[in-house]
């Protein structure tokens, strides 16, 4: 029995965390009674204090981590000379739709509004919100005036853009820098395995969360739930089936029906491994199908694996309407600006460890001063579609590889436009 018990998997746990707390949660709703059991004892004491212990580790591996991550991943991937036409591109053309991918996002849940009816008011202290700042001000806010402030106080827009001028700097002086470019990677690599660490207790977390969340809202917070996964699912659909086929027309004129014929199987083994470095070998293979040389898809599909997060930046995008409607708070314009720019950043930064999207979200909703007591939840409601955004992740770094052979004009068009599909 503890042999099966150890082989579930963090997503598999996290996913019955969620349900146990829920239906605890709800049990303590309507059945439990005795004030001194229900609230004193297990909703602001026992789920209070579990909840918030993971919330408070998760919130202490943010700054070094995002730190260090960023600043790895600029000196790897900043070096003009070793990336050159190609890797410009790529870089630009990722950046471009995970502005896409986060934009769409939060038009859907501003529209849908998911967050409505899951009134967390009073859940949470909400008093460090300020989503009243001008753009100029949130412009202005993102050069720190001093970096070890914004790194000890967890400003993270500052903190992001002084990751990123050090890895510019680190990538320009290379030899002249080996010990601090080594320093920051060991690092990186401390901060990893720390949250590798930390997520062996996110079931725990998720669990005492949603108790204490269902046991105060009871069966109202369930319609919204369904309608966060139904706009991170319409947002993953809209990108994946609009936005890329689009993007490869209007650059290329090639027929995305083509392309997605070929590509299929590629989505369908994302979808079932939730596991974009595991599709790798089989995207790869895909594209050279498709007329694409293998000498540029070795580069640019790892490259997307690591800094092309569309489909995280979508759950990330809805997230953030998700709380701030829940809370009932009113993000203005650089509010959500500031989110764009936080996610987008945060994909870059992202380093390559499990539900490494939940890190980043804390850092997105700190960046706008939103509760971070809504992230449990939307963890474990998260695991259900990650499947679909892993799908995502994978189309578009290929869709992207595509546009960038085809403009440097080095794609096999007739490779491309072939029925024929080589034998696995």
């Amino acid at each position: 029995m503890l042999t099966k018990l150890k082989k579930i998997n963090l997503g598999n746990w996290i996913l019955i965390s969620m349900v146990l707390g829920l239906i605890v949660g709800l049990i303590l709703n309507f059945y439990v009674t005795n004030p001194f059991i229900k609230d004193i004892i297990l909703i602001d004491n026992v789920f209070y204090l579990g909840g918030n212990l993971f919330i408070k580790l998760m919130k202490m591996l943010v700054v070094p981590l995002v730190f260090c991550s960023i600043i790895v991943g600029v000196t790897s991937i900043s070096d003009t000379r070793k990336i050159g036409a190609i890797g410009g591109r790529a870089i630009l053309i990722y950046l471009l739709t995970t502005v896409l991918a986060i934009t769409i996002a939060l038009i859907i849940a501003k529209i849908i509004q998911p967050g409505i009816g899951l009134n967390m008011v009073g859940l949470a202290d909400a008093s460090n919100v300020t989503t009243n700042v001008t753009i100029t001000n949130t412009i202005l806010s993102m050069v720190p005036e001093n970096p070890l402030n914004s790194l000890a106080n967890g400003d993270m827009l500052p903190v992001i853009i002084f990751g990123v001028l050090v890895g510019i700097i680190l990538a320009k002086l290379n030899d002249e820098t080996e010990t601090i470019n080594k320093l920051f990677s060991e690092g990186n690599t401390i901060m990893i395995e720390m949250t590798r660490i930390v997520m062996k207790f996110a079931s725990i977390g998720v669990f005492c969360l949603m108790a204490k969340t269902f046991a105060t809202l009871g069966f109202d917070g369930l319609i919204p739930l369904s309608k966060y996964i139904l706009c991170v699912l319409l947002a993953l659909a809209v990108q994946a089936f609009i936005v890329y086929p689009s993007l490869l027309v209007i650059l290329t004129r090639l027929n995305p029906i083509k392309f997605f014929r070929k590509f299929l199987s590629v989505m369908l083994f994302a979808f079932s491994s939730s596991s974009s470095n595991a599709t790798i070998p089989l995207n790869l293979e895909k594209l050279t199908e498709l007329g694409v040389s293998r000498d540029v898809s070795s580069f640019t599909i790892p490259l997307g694996a690591t800094i092309n997060m569309d489909g995280t930046a979508i759950m990330q995008g809805v997230a953030v309407m998700f709380a701030s409607q829940a809370y009932g708070m009113d993000l203005g314009l650089s509010a959500l600006i500031t989110v764009i720019f936080t996610a987008v950043m945060a994909s870059i930064g992202s380093a390559g460890v499990p539900s490494v999207g939940v890190i980043t979200l804390n850092m997105v909703f700190t960046s706008v001063g939103l509760p971070t007591d809504a992230i449990g939840i939307i963890m474990g409601i998260d695991y259900i579609i990650d499947m679909a955004r892993t799908a995502v992740n994978v189309t578009g770094d290929a869709i992207c590889t595509i546009i960038v052979v085809f403009k440097t004009k080095s794609l096999d068009l007739d490779a491309f436009n072939s029925k024929k599909e080589i034998e696995s």
